[in-house]
This record gives C-alpha cells, structure tokens and sequence, in this order.
C-alpha cells in the first residue's frame, strides 16, 4: 500500500455513560491541535447533555457522532472511523472516554504513526497501584491467545484502547470482514490488521484506573463474546500459518 502524501489524524473517543470524566478527556485531547470526535454510544441524557456542551463549546474543533442505541464499543470506533473517512482524515487515534490514559501521551503515538504511517501504533499499559488484580491477570489469557493466533510476539497488549490506525487500512478490512462489535473489538481488529501484514509498534505509556470510573465491562456477556472470538481467529489463523510462518522468517 502506498505511502498516504500527508498526515492527516484525528482523535475518535467512543463515550457511553461517561458524563463525569469526558469534559476532562476532551480538554486533555484538545490541548494538541488535533480535532476531535466524540461518538455517543446510546448514552444517558446526562451523558448526551454533556456531549452536547462540549460540540457546541468547541464546534470548531470537535465533532459529535450520536448512535440512537447502545451498540458497544468497537461499534461505536466504527462509526468514528466513518466519519472521520468522510472528513478525509488518514489516520485515527482511538482512546477511551473514562480517563485511564493519559492525554499527555498523544504527542507520542502520533510522532510514531507518522514516522510510521502503515503501522499500528498499540499502547502498552504500564500500570499503576490502581489496576484490579482480577483485571490484569486476567489479561493473560488473552495475550496467550492473540500469540497463538499471530505465531507471534509482536503484539504486546491487545486489549490497549489506546492506538493510532491508518484509515485506509481499517476501511478495506472491515469493507469484507465483521469486527467485534463490544469488548471483543480491540483485540479482533489488531489480530485481524496483522494477517492482513499491518506492522505492529508497541508504545509504553501509563494507564490508571479513576475510583470513580464507570467500567462496562459485563462479565459473562463480555467473557462469552471473547472466547468466541478467540475461537473464530484460531479457526481463521489455521489456514493462515504458511503465510504467518513466512512472514516470521523474513523478518528473522
């Protein structure tokens, strides 16, 4: 794929219920120059109160997406990254609503993705004291999986909400391939990118978790969605490893 002939990124923040922390986020993003799109995922009519201000605040420099329903996270990075093809933006900068990263660190993984342009700039969650145990335990199994289904080590985290993907890459993937919809989606889509011979930059910065944050993480649901999906990339990996296994040797 060729080279895109400028660099052009925005940011798309997926918001469902997060009325406290989001005006904080936006200031956050809004600090580097970089538009913004804001896409409300179904939310309270507090939270859309909210999503309201900020677009009418700042209409110059954000841009509000509103989903009638909840349809889940990677549904709602989706329809940010739709409308940010519109807008003609290459590449966009996806981070989470409720505060866990840090702004801060924007700068950063845009200087790689535009040093970088075809890669997938992936954060790699550097936690603090305020991490659940159960939460970064249980993360291990995925990082197992997702090694299995690259033959590889090169994705560090998977489940990292914070990233930068070219546009162009994203659009011809999920123009023939369903992505995971809710929590299944940031480690479908990464797996997914890498088979289709995306390279992969692992990017450290710290991530925390507010006391007061929402998480909407549903057990059962959510655990459900993920095996699933791990099973369905195992099965899509299998005719896939002449491929991957090449790929591994070349760049041995």
């Amino acid at each position: 794929m060729a080279m895109p002939d400028v660099f052009n990124p925005c940011i798309v923040v997926p918001v469902y219920n997060h009325e406290h922390a989001i005006a904080t986020v936006v200031d956050g993003l809004l600090a580097h120059c970089v538009p913004v799109i804001l896409v409300d995922d179904g939310s309270n009519s507090g939270c859309a109160a909210v999503l309201d201000q900020l677009a009418l605040a700042h209409a110059q420099r954000v841009t509000l997406v509103r989903l009638a329903v909840n349809q889940g996270k990677g549904a709602a990075v989706l329809a940010g990254f739709a409308r940010a093809a519109q807008l003609g933006y290459t590449h966009v900068l996806q981070i989470d609503a409720d505060g866990q990263h840090r702004t801060g660190d924007v700068p950063m993984f845009l200087a790689q993705a535009k040093v970088h342009p075809q890669a997938i700039i992936v954060g790699h969650p550097v936690y603090d004291e305020s991490v659940p145990k159960a939460r970064l335990y249980g993360r291990y199994a995925t990082h197992i999986w997702v090694w299995i289904n690259t033959l590889s080590f090169d994705i560090i985290d998977s489940m990292c909400g914070f990233r930068v993907y070219p546009v162009a890459a994203v659009s011809a993937l999920v123009a023939r391939q369903h992505i995971g919809a809710r929590m299944n989606f940031d480690t479908d889509i990464l797996v997914r990118l890498f088979w289709d011979g995306a390279r992969v930059v692992n990017v450290p910065t710290r991530v925390s978790y507010p006391a007061d944050g929402v998480s909407h993480f549903r057990v059962w649901r959510d655990n459900v969605q993920i095996s699933w999906m791990h099973t369905r990339l195992f099965f899509g990996m299998v005719p896939r490893i002449p491929r991957l296994l090449a790929r591994k040797w070349k760049s041995a």
